[in-house]
């Protein structure tokens, strides 16, 4: 058995460190020189900074196991904070260190900015989504779920929506709602830590897939970056790839790489053009990440903070560096470079006073950065009808919207399906 992974992003790296652990050989293909995918690191103005500033929380369960199993200790990685939620001068809720289900029936009725009535209605929608499993009899979208349930407009300004758009990157108006209350399900509803915000304390890269790099080397696997594979074909002797100087044939391939990559990847395979139909079906949102650094430390009143204009969150990157995060699509995208960090900077001076302009600001557009999660979309599981080949990644059918823990679990899944 060799298995041939095309793509080092998070998934593809997950792939490669579970199989190496069950001792099965594994050959990764990443075209690029830095490993992560759409989770990388990017070096600018001299630091080392990532292309989009992605969330994580406690609820990532897999991406901690597969850290761990890698010898990246989360305990020294990620700085691990009670969920806090503040839109400064609106809205504050914070999550006491009390079991599930307590610390958020308590973080619901102390917000402060809600009024009584919105933050009862907020505590009996979870109490009414929790009697029914976080299950609906048909997906709808966010927006219809939140005027179902009676949601106060500032609870869905402040509170729902922040969380809507973060976690599946869609409008609000076209979010799958069921997609969502998934997130809930596994987030605030769960066990207290669930609901924790990790802050990571490296970038991207150093975060997983490199230390997952090593493991897997350490146990006979390699890992070649800057190969780009152009084409995959099936033999009698099994898969072919074009690209891959060794000319060796493999028993086993997983295409972890992004969905738009996949039309030229497969080509040459015809048995997975209903695959290649449903994707071409996709539609992509962007995410917008700006960083600006200032002459003199910028501190923020807290981790991550919420804005709700032209930024969507800031986030406290270094004493003086500030990460603004803009989801999904919107007239921001359209602002000229200048324009776009003035705008922030007005948004940052609101928050922390008057400050003069950042010395340097980098600002990155990942224009498919995610699918677009709406009601009914049709997702290609990992096993395909083509006999020992996967998919994984963060588009692969599965409970959660492309996050890099449904990224890992795509992963983990077809290693464990090449296992059995």
């Amino acid at each position: 058995m060799r298995v041939a992974i095309v793509g080092a992003g998070y998934a593809g790296m997950a792939a490669a460190a579970e199989l190496a652990a069950r001792g099965i050989p594994v050959t990764v293909f990443e075209a690029s020189r830095t490993l992560g995918g759409r989770a990388r690191r990017v070096e600018s103005h001299g630091y080392p900074l990532d292309n989009g500033q992605h969330i994580l929380v406690g609820a990532y369960v897999e991406l901690l196991r597969l850290m761990r199993l890698v010898g990246a200790n989360p305990d020294e990685l990620l700085e691990r904070r009670p969920l806090s939620l503040v839109f400064p001068g609106r809205m504050q809720l914070a999550a006491p260190r009390l079991p599930a289900p307590l610390h958020l029936a308590v973080a619901l009725f102390t917000a402060r900015g809600l009024s009584f009535g919105a933050r009862l209605a907020a505590m009996d929608f979870m109490r009414q989504m929790k009697r029914g499993n976080f299950r609906l009899e048909r997906d709808i979208t966010f927006a219809e779920l939140m005027a179902l349930h009676g949601q106060h407009e500032s609870a869905i300004r402040y509170l729902w929506q922040p969380l809507c758009s973060s976690a599946l990157n869609t409008p609000p108006q076209e979010a799958s709602a069921q997609v969502f209350l998934n997130v809930l399900r596994d987030s605030l509803a769960a066990a207290r830590k669930a609901s924790d915000l990790l802050l990571p304390r490296t970038d991207f890269s150093a975060l997983f897939p490199e230390p997952a790099e090593h493991y897997v080397r350490s146990r006979g696997g390699e890992v070649l970056r800057g190969t780009p594979i152009r084409a995959i074909e099936w033999t009698p002797y099994g898969f072919s790839l074009a690209g891959d100087a060794s000319g060796r044939s493999y028993t086993h391939v997983i295409a972890a790489v992004a969905p738009y990559h996949l039309e030229r990847l497969l080509a040459k395979l015809p048995r997975l053009q209903p695959v290649l139909e449903d994707i071409g079906r996709f539609s992509y949102e962007p995410i917008l990440t700006a960083y600006l650094g200032y002459a003199r430390p910028v501190r923020l009143p807290g981790a991550m903070v919420g804005v709700g204009g032209t930024a969507h969150f800031l986030f406290q990157h270094a004493n003086d560096i500030l990460t603004a995060v803009t989801s999904a699509r919107g007239p921001h995208l359209d602002l000229p470079h200048e324009a776009l960090i003035a705008r922030i900077h007005a948004e940052v001076c609101g928050i922390v006073g008057a400050t003069p302009p950042p010395a340097w600001s980098q600002v990155i557009v990942e224009k498919r950065a995610t699918f677009a999660c709406r009601p009914g979309v049709r997702r290609p599981a990992c096993e395909t009808p083509l006999a020992n080949f996967y998919l994984c990644g963060d588009y692969v059918a599965s409970d959660y919207p492309a996050t890099l823990e449904a990224a890992v679990r795509s992963g983990v899944l077809a290693a464990r399906l090449i296992a059995l």
